[in-house]
């Protein structure tokens, strides 16, 4: 009997040695892997992708992108939002789904601070302000009419518009959608250790090539369009989350003295009047944080802060000028372990 757990306990201990010998191997292989390093353009902006694995996946990964494209560019006049913007029969895939479906639910969230089809107002502010002409009452209103994202619905596979005119404009949630497509394509392909950035949305996984977590800036916003060399408000450690930053940096105008930034409210058709000068999200979701960046930026801090209580599963660091014009930052306590101090 003695022999026999004699016996057993040497099998145990074989065993338990070759499981530490390799665990230490996979350990060492893993990091002797090299970071691959890619980037271009897309989506009209620029990307970095960076990720721990023996091979250069980036005609890969920008056959993703090229999906996202596909479904929701404005720019590709062949992509499914370009067709239903001009009405032309179209199928809609899953990603477009999926962002409008997503779209609607944080439209309902946020009391319609996001909205889809605000761009014509958007664009009629943005060329207001580059010509010092901002659009009249009677242009303000007749766009209203085309803004809303309760006049567009999904229906038995198709866009429903109340008005043909009305146009959809995906850009505050397709580049986190993008990134979200990315680094779901990277866990698929098993690889851990990553950080992909679609213009400044970002989602990182596991640790970064000095084997430390993922870290991500936030930029100071300064009304100089001179400066090029872009000041940190902040660090954020964001491994194993997605981030992204709404915020008119170096676009500004004033009021009675005091600064806003170039934010239109889908409701009122006006500029928004409150302090927020950039909003930055930490959610599961790059697509998520996103939109809910864009949304704060609309809302302004007190109803971020209604929001947040809904959802304590955002992570939200905003910069906003006070009374006298001084750039101030509010964070939600959850966000405090992810700064850098």
């Amino acid at each position: 009997m003695r022999a026999k757990n004699r016996t057993i306990r040497i099998w145990q201990i074989a065993f338990l040695l070759l499981l530490v010998i390799g665990t230490v191997l996979i350990i060492r292989q893993q990091r002797n892997l090299p970071y691959q390093h890619n980037e271009g353009f897309v989506f009209g902006t620029v990307y970095h992708v960076t990720y721990q694995h023996n091979k250069d996946l980036q005609e890969n990964i920008e056959a993703e992108m090229k999906k996202v494209d596909d479904a929701l560019s404005t720019f590709n006049k062949n992509s499914i939002l370009s067709n239903v913007n001009q009405n032309e029969p179209v199928e809609l895939n899953d990603m477009f789904k999926d962002v409008f479906n997503m779209a609607e639910q944080i439209s309902k969230e946020t009391d319609g601070a996001f909205d889809i089809t605000v761009a014509p107002m958007v664009n009629a502010w943005g060329f207001g302000f580059k010509k010092g002409t901002p659009p009249t009452k009677h242009v303000v209103d007749s766009l209203k009419s085309l803004v809303g994202y309760q006049k567009v619905r999904l229906e038995s596979g198709r866009i429903v518009k109340q008005d043909s005119r009305i146009m959809l404009d995906c850009s505050a949630i397709a580049k986190g959608y993008g990134v979200d497509v990315v680094a779901n394509y990277l866990k698929k392909e098993g690889i851990e250790n990553f950080i992909v950035e679609i213009g400044g949305e970002v989602v990182s996984s596991g640790i970064s090539e000095k084997r430390l977590p993922w870290k991500i800036g936030v930029t100071k916003p300064v009304d100089d369009s001179i400066r090029q060399d872009q000041e940190l408000q902040t660090i954020l450690n964001v491994t194993n989350k997605a981030m992204a930053t709404s915020g008119n940096y170096r676009n500004f105008y004033y009021k009675n003295g005091k600064k806003y930034a170039h934010t239109i409210d889908p409701k009122t058709g006006y500029p928004v009047q409150h302090g927020i000068l950039s909003a930055t999200v930490l959610a599961d979701q790059c697509a998520v944080a996103d939109a809910y960046a864009t949304s704060f930026m609309v809302m302004g801090l007190d109803k971020t802060k209604e929001i947040l209580k809904k959802h304590p599963e955002l992570m939200v660091y905003i910069i906003y000028a006070d009374s006298r014009g001084n750039n101030k930052i509010w964070y939600s306590p959850s966000m405090k372990d992810k700064i850098e101090e």
